[in-house]
Order: C-alpha cells, then structure tokens, then sequence
C-alpha cells in the first residue's frame, strides 16, 4: 500500500525509521521503507543498523548522485501505488503520522499531499538562530495559509504523492548543485495542473546547521537559482528575487543596488549571524547578492 522514502546524507536517520516502523504497523497494513544513504562519510554506523530489518531496505549509493538523482532512484525501487518523500533530518510531530496519510489515500481523490514542516519552540544555541527563525518564520506555515498557495508553500521534504507522477515528471537530474531541485519539481507539478492537497499533518525540522553553514547554503542555492534561470529551467517570473531583480533593472536600479549591497554587506552578514538576525536584513542580502552574480 505505502512505500516511504527516506534519502540520507551525513545524518542519523535510524529514530525516524523506528518512529515511522511502530506507527505503520500498527496499521496493519502492507509496507516497505527505503532508504538511500547518499555516499554518506559519518553515522555509517547507526544508520547500518536498518539494514536486514523486517519492512526496510538499506542501501549505501557508493558515489554521491545528489538530490535529484537519489529521490528519483529511491521512486524506482518503490513497489507500491503510493510513496511518501521525507527528509532524514524529520520526525513526525504526532503518533498519528502516518495514519493521517493512510486516511488521504483511502479517503481523497487527490493524489498529491503536502504535510508541512514545524520546528521545536525551544530556544537552540545562538550560532544556530538564522536557521531556526527562518524556518519558524517561513517554512512553518499554517495549512489554512499554504492552501491559498499550494505550489508555492510546498516542499519535498514530507509529501505523500502516487509513484507514477514521479516516474512521469521525475526530479530533474541536470541540476548537480544545491539548492532548488524541489521548487523545479514543484512547478512541474503546476505546469502539468496536477493539484497539491495541503493537510495538517506536518514533521519537525531537527538538523539546525549553524548560522554560517546556513547562509553559505543559502548563497550556494542563490548561485544554483541564477544558473537555472540562465538555462531557461526557472523563469524569471516563478522567484521573488527574479522578479525584485527585473523591476530593479527595469528601473535602472539594479547597479545602484550592488553598489549599496558592497557597502553594507559586512554589516547585513553581523547582523544575520547574531544573536538577533533579522529576516528582513536576510533578504535585502540576498537579493544584494543576487544581483550581483555575474553572467553566465
């Protein structure tokens, strides 16, 4: 009935298999889960305890493929009508996860579900607050918000969809760097008008990275999104920064923006790797940088 799909880089994912295997089994219905671990250099060890155990397959892809190529491979292998995506770094927020998703098959015409992110309310170490503000702030939405927009409050993160609309409109594999992958997936979803079902049924954000490992992330994704316009593969219009960064140009704005983006960046980058960062500041930075990339 339900294939979960779990690809792994470099974190832990045995609780969430154990959390995910208690909860479908009680149940009482057919399943598998797979895991992929991506040519991972740590937690070898905790996540070879999967291996051999009953309803889960453990894989380590020896090469790195990336976020693409893994999430389409680990489709593949899937066996049943249904696969639920979730990230390694997740855990389901209640002991009725996978029920509710259980339920949407047996009780929905739809064929794509988004459950949504949440992160813990308690305060983490001042190096890691960007990340965890952001994601407060823009990753955990309401479902009575995301429904208002379906595409673009979407994530592949923890998302229950029927096998066959991966295998037709597969992850795409010619994006090698990080960052964008799932809104390129996303929108291929919208291009094709196949309808994403916003649920209350959301998974916490465990993996803070520090605040200086987030914002490089995040500038890498920015470079990775000014390539994929560059290919044609996003279009201007489908991004906010695309759409800031054609009014500024069409204004004669935009080089005034880099020159203030030089001269304040010190600043905008004390300022979002303290103990306060502001996610307004965050984005005045990155849409600094943006314009500032270069042609390809």
């Amino acid at each position: 009935m339900l294939s979960i799909l779990i690809p792994v880089f470099n974190y832990d994912a045995s609780p969430l298999v154990q959390e995910l295997k208690e909860q479908i089994e009680k149940l009482g219905i057919s399943y598998e889960i797979i895991v992929l671990n991506d040519a991972s250099t740590s937690f070898l060890a905790e996540n070879q305890t999967l291996k051999n155990k009953d309803g889960i397959y453990y894989e380590v892809v020896e090469t790195n493929i990336g976020r693409s190529k893994i999430r389409n491979l680990l489709c593949q292998k899937a066996q049943f009508e249904w696969v639920l995506l979730l990230d390694c770094d997740t855990k389901p927020t209640n002991d009725i996860f996978i029920k509710k998703y259980v339920d949407c098959i047996a009780n929905k015409e739809d064929s794509v579900f988004f459950g949504g992110l949440a992160y813990e309310p308690t305060r983490p170490e001042d190096d890691r607050l960007l990340r965890w503000i952001y994601g407060q702030k823009r990753e955990a939405i309401p479902v009575k918000i995301r429904q208002k927009n379906s595409y673009d409050a979407a994530l592949v993160s923890n998302i229950l969809l029927k096998r066959n609309i991966i295998l037709e409109h597969p992850f795409d594999t010619s994006i090698n760097n990080y960052g964008f992958e799932d809104f390129v997936f996303i929108h291929e979803l919208k291009r094709n008008a196949i309808p994403i079902n916003h649920i209350d049924n959301p998974v916490f954000h465990l993996n803070l990275e520090k605040s200086t490992v987030f914002l490089e992330k995040h500038l890498n994704a920015i470079n990775n999104l000014h390539y994929l316009m560059s290919k044609k593969i996003i279009s201007i219009d489908e991004t906010k920064l695309g759409k800031t960064k054609r009014t500024l140009s069409r204004f004669g704005l935009k080089q005034l923006t880099i020159f203030l983006f030089n001269l304040t960046e010190a600043s905008l980058k004390k300022n979002l790797l303290s103990t306060q960062p502001s996610l307004f500041l965050f984005d005045v930075y990155k849409l600094g940088y943006f314009c500032s990339i270069k042609k390809y």
